[in-house]
């Protein structure tokens, strides 16, 4: 896994910026009722979608959450007074706080999404919902050549798998609430930068240095390739009535 206190200061400029966090954010409240009025926003990272989901609808109060010291504090310049360092299996909350919880690129990362899933439906109120992406690297499969190389490195049963999020889900009593898709701008792979990732075992790491060789050597290696597609899945918390 990347190492995000490191990482912190040249993350937005790496992934898409302001661009790629306009779209989150747009699909993220896409799926949150209009009536919700507490957001968490687990893993929020430097803080740059979080602000768009406070900005992106009046009255909605958003709390940002990030285990990283680094994220946490570019996170807080950004949203002063509403972001808390915060393990996202251990959130420091009540039972029942929020009336949406939002996981955005988190469990892909995990060895196991099932913690994270449990907490976001322990602070969730009834009739809030959870928003989550799931498969973020179906998402990146763009028919490029890079994807040609990887095919035989990539994970046989994401971590993050739409399936398995939806079963982690209805173990805590959550129902399929929608989906929704988003393009992630600017994050389309570029030969070179993959190719050290690689080489450093944070992605495709049975492929080790020969991937990274191979990678490193197309054609055209400063070149992004095709932006991903991302998507969506949100899971409702059912009110008793229900």
């Amino acid at each position: 896994m990347l190492d995000y206190d490191r990482e912190a200061d040249e993350y937005d400029t790496t992934r898409g910026g302001e661009r790629r966090a306009a779209a989150a954010a747009e699909a993220v409240l896409g799926l949150v009722p209009e009536g919700a009025r507490g957001l968490l926003d687990v893993a929020c990272g430097t803080g740059i979608v979080t602000r768009r989901l406070a900005a992106g609808r009046p009255g909605l109060r958003v709390t940002g959450a990030d285990a990283a010291h680094g994220m946490a504090r570019m996170a807080a310049a950004r949203l002063p007074g509403v972001v808390v360092l915060a393990d996202s299996r251990q959130l420091p909350f009540a039972d029942g706080s929020f009336d949406a919880v939002s996981v955005i690129w988190l469990l892909h990362l995990l060895d196991d999404a099932a913690p994270v899933v449990a907490e976001a439906a322990r602070v969730l109120r009834p009739g809030g919902v959870l928003v989550t992406t799931v498969d973020k690297a179906a998402g990146h499969h763009v028919d490029s050549d890079i994807d040609e190389l990887a095919e035989p490195y990539r994970k046989q049963r994401a971590t993050d798998e739409a399936a398995l999020v939806t079963a982690y889900a209805a173990g805590h009593g959550l129902l399929p609430g929608g989906t929704a898709r988003f393009r992630g701008h600017g994050q389309g792979r570029i030969p070179r930068r993959l190719a050290r990732y690689v080489r450093d075992g944070e992605i495709y790491p049975a492929g080790g240095t020969a991937l990274a060789e191979r990678i490193e050597a197309l054609p055209d290696p400063e070149v992004p390739r095709a932006d991903p597609e991302f998507t969506l899945r949100a899971f409702r918390k059912p009110k008793p009535s229900e």
